[in-house]
Formats: C-alpha cells, structure tokens, sequence
C-alpha cells in the first residue's frame, strides 16, 4: 500500500502513516482500529486550551480524530479540522495479557442486529443538578423531551436494571482521570452519581451511550482504581454496543448548550435516524465544525477529544426501505448487489464535506498580545461575577488565521467551587464580539 510495515507496538505517527497508506489504496467504508491506545496509540495533539495549574491541566488530548482525517500526522488539532473517514475503536483491557474482553467485545458485534427505532425512544439521562438546565435542552434537542431526566444529587450511584433498560443513554455529570466513577453537583458536594461496579448485569443489550464527563471514555489500567474498570469498558462488557466519551478535561455551560453538548447530542440523532455508529460520529464531527465561523480552544479541544469506542459499521437502528424496495422487481435487479455502492454514494458527500471544512475553517495561531483595552475593561465585570479575577487566573490567546480584519480569542480560565471555569472572549478590531462561559465537564 506505498507504506512501510507497522511494527508490533507502533507508535501514533507509524500507525497514522500506515492508515492513510490504507485508506488511499483500498479506499474503506469504515476503519476499525482493533485494541485500546496501549496497543494503538492514539495521536497525542497538542492542547489549545491548556493553562497550566490555573487552569486546564491536559498538556495534549490523545485522540482518534487524525485517524478519520486526510492530513499527514501532525501533533496541531488545527491540521485536522475536516474529518473524511468512518472510524471507531474496539478496545482491549489496558494491562491485561489475555485478550479476552477484545475477544468478547467481536463477538457480540458479529451477532448484532439493528432494531426498530421504536426500541430506542426512552432514554437514561443523568445529569449533575447544576447542570440540569443545559441537560435538558439537549434531551430535547434529541429525544423531543427530557422527561424522566435523573439529576445529581440525589439521584444514584445504585441503578437497578429497570433504570438502565433503555437503550439510549446520555450523561452529564462530572468525571476524572483515571476514576472508574461520575460525579453531580450541588454547590461544593459532588457525590458518586455513576461507579462501574455497578453496572454489572444491568445494561441492556444494544444500549448507546454519549458522556460529556471529564475523562467520561478515558481507558485505564484497573490496578490504578483498585480493580474497578473504566466506565466505558464496563457498559462494552455488559452488552453496550457504542460509547461516546472524552479523553480529558470536557466543557459545556450550565445552561444553554456548547462544545461537549453539542457533539454528543449530534451523535445520539444521527444514531436514532438510522446512521452507523462510526458515520454518526463523522456526522457529528462535520456538523459540530461546520457550524462555526471558527473553532475557539474549547471547541477545538472537544472536536478531537471525543472517540468512538465500538464497532463503527453496526447500525444499531435498522433502516426502512422505501416501498419500491420491497418489490420483486427492485429485488430481482439487486440481487447480486451489495450495499456498498450506495453507502459509496454517501462516503463521496461525507469526504466532500470534509475537505470543504478543512480548507475553509480559519486556524488558531498563538499570540502574546493581551486583549485590547475596551475589551479588557467589558470582560473584567464578567469575571468578576463569575468568580474569577483578571490579574490571577490563566488566559491564552490566539489569532484568527484567515479571519477578516484582526480577529483574536483569550481564554481565561480558573477553578471556582474545585471545579474548572473558562471565560472565552472573541475581539474583532479591538472591539468585543462575542463571550461565553464553560464549565469543565
């Protein structure tokens, strides 16, 4: 395939170069990376909305997202803005020396079959009460309602099996590194709402999951938990098919919906109208980007955090043909035809798509220069009642690459109530544009 072999334990760079060999040549529906990052390391991409210890503390977000992206291996989140491929994960147990679970998790995908969409219009919903605003807004968006939503505190970490039964579940709760458990809020309590242990046995087969959390599909080795497994590779065992999740530090707003919400939210509807898993994720990711007339660090941080951890060919809503498709004559003119060709349809719209995205989004590049001064003087109030102090917490900026005019955002970030909070300003010729506030998942 015009690439060199890749070696047992390859690094990211070999294993992107031996992708795109194989992507070029053969020219895949889907791609599906068969081990967790020990074994296939994910690309470690350098951070936008690193601040140090005043701020977020994930120097680099191991991703997947170059995987599904055309451009040569590069450690920039900026180079891979244009999603093309259809990719997911099928992962291993890290630390373990039998591959037992990978062995689990194929089997159970060669035996799945979609279901009607009616088996997926309840959904388990969690979400820390603080949140509960923001939460709600994405239930709606999704499932046209967020009755039953599930908020923490008081709620969990004890669901029985009849709380877990449906198939589509979305969390919004709070995560962290190397934690087999998910948190709510209210104030400065933030109890247990979720701990892996739990699920056991109580996870209906089939079931998707998207996490906003922190780390929500961060995979680990058990020792570090005290035996408890990571989240996500509990929910796989226990008859999941899909799981959507973080690698690192997440963030959305209290209220209202951004970054985190949204991608997970795109997900879950791409999925109910019938999308395989690994196209509703590439879905996901040309939506979330192509909205925006440029991707700020938090937005550019979650479109490379959030993977796929599932077989990406498996349509967990079966699709209904159209009535002409049920007809003997339509039969009879495909009977030797495979799929492939409409699904090649679909590809070629979804790799246009992609590099329309990758040629026209603007970059971030970084600056030392510090906010103008009306934009300092209309941003200082907002901190301020935000909780955070202009001259103590951690900003960054950047320039607006191919953006009209002198386009600039600084990003100020700090921890209030233990809990990570970013103020994200956007000037445009030394004039405030826009600003929003982000919490860290």
């Amino acid at each position: 395939y015009g690439a060199a072999p890749v070696p047992a334990r390859p690094d990211a760079k070999a294993l992107k170069t031996a992708i795109d060999a194989l992507a070029r040549a053969r020219q895949p529906h889907y791609l599906m990376l068969l081990g967790g990052p020990d074994l296939l390391p994910m690309v470690p991409l350098k951070n936008p909305a690193h601040g140090g210890e005043l701020g977020d503390e994930d120097r680099i977000v191991p991703s997947d997202l170059p995987y599904a992206c055309e451009a040569a291996y590069s450690t920039d989140p900026n180079r891979f803005l244009g999603p093309t491929r259809v990719v997911g994960r099928l992962p291993d147990l890290p630390g373990a020396t039998r591959p037992d679970l990978l062995l689990q998790l194929i089997r159970a995908a060669s035996r799945h079959k979609g279901l009607p969409r009616a088996s997926f219009v309840d959904s388990f919903a969690l979400s820390a009460e603080v949140w509960q605003g923001s939460t709600r807004l994405s239930l709606t968006n999704t499932f046209g309602h967020a009755d039953g939503l599930r908020l923490s505190p008081p709620d969990g970490p004890k669901w029985n099996k009849a709380d877990l039964a449906p198939r589509m579940h979305f969390i919004n709760c709070h995560g962290a590194a190397d934690m087999p458990e998910y948190y709510g809020q209210r104030g400065e309590e933030f109890p247990v709402s979720m701990r892996s242990a739990l699920l056991r046995d109580r996870v209906t087969a089939g079931t998707v999951v998207a996490a906003e959390c922190c780390y929500g599909a961060q995979l680990f080795d058990p020792a570090l938990a005290d035996g408890d497994w990571p989240m996500a590779l509990r929910y796989l065992t226990d008859g999941a098919c899909a799981f959507l999740g973080s690698t690192t530090i997440a963030y959305g707003p209290s209220d209202g919906n951004g970054s985190a919400d949204l991608l997970c939210q795109y997900f879950l509807q791409r999925v109910l109208a019938g999308a395989s898993l690994g196209r509703a994720l590439l879905e996901a990711r040309q939506k979330f980007a192509g909205e925006r007339t440029h991707l700020d660090p938090m937005d550019l941080k979650t479109l490379g955090q959030f993977y796929l951890l599932g077989d990406p060919s498996l349509q967990p809503v079966a699709g209904v043909s159209h009535a002409l498709a049920r007809t003997k004559a339509f039969r009879k003119a495909f009977a030797t035809v495979e799929d492939r060709g409409v699904r090649g349809l679909r590809r070629e719209r979804l790799e246009r798509e992609g590099r329309n995205l990758a040629r026209s989004l603007p970059r971030l590049l970084p600056t030392e220069a510090a906010p103008a001064p009306a934009v300092l003087e209309a941003v200082r109030p907002m901190l301020k009642e935000s909780g955070l102090d202009a001259e103590h917490c951690a900003r960054v900026s950047y320039r607006i690459s191919g953006a009209p005019g002198h386009r600039a955002i600084h990003v100020y970030k700090g921890w209030v109530e233990r809990r990570l909070l970013a103020l994200i300003a956007t000037e445009q010729d030394g004039r405030l544009l826009h600003v929003r506030r982000m919490h860290a998942r």
